[in-house]
């Protein structure tokens, strides 16, 4: 599976998330490599949220764990430059795990969530 088209980054680093309906900061997830898989773990959320907030939605181990120290990417591996999984990616505001791409583009995140053929992608910066 070759993904070539994406532009070459480095994914690793802290990223800011941004709120699609607001376009505001939505938290700030740290992005690391173990083993030669992608993680990802929120490390703040915006400042005038509860920074004792849980993820009272998830339905698995995570279910009513607090956000900030979440593990919310798991285990991507990598194609070229773009890291897939599935089941890879968790948006803490529903519960629901996401089939996952990431890859860096022009200094940004590009973030895909997958349900089947429905797709939505956002782009995460530096802070």
């Amino acid at each position: 599976m070759s993904l070539g088209i994406y532009a070459q980054g480095n994914v690793t680093g802290k990223w800011k998330t941004i709120d699609d309906d607001t376009g505001k900061m939505k938290s700030i997830v740290e992005i690391t490599i173990k083993d030669g898989k992608l993680y990802g773990t929120v490390v703040a959320l915006r400042p005038d949220t509860d920074p004792n907030k849980v993820c009272t939605a998830c339905t698995d181990y995570r279910k009513d764990k607090k956000i900030i120290g979440m593990q919310i990417i798991s285990g991507l591996e990598k194609d070229d430059d773009v890291w897939y999984g599935d089941d890879g990616i968790l948006d803490p505001d529903n519960g629901k795990l996401y089939d996952c791409k990431i890859w860096e583009e022009d200094g940004k995140l590009q973030v895909r969530g997958y349900i089947g053929f429905f797709f939505r992608t956002q782009e995460w910066v530096r802070p």
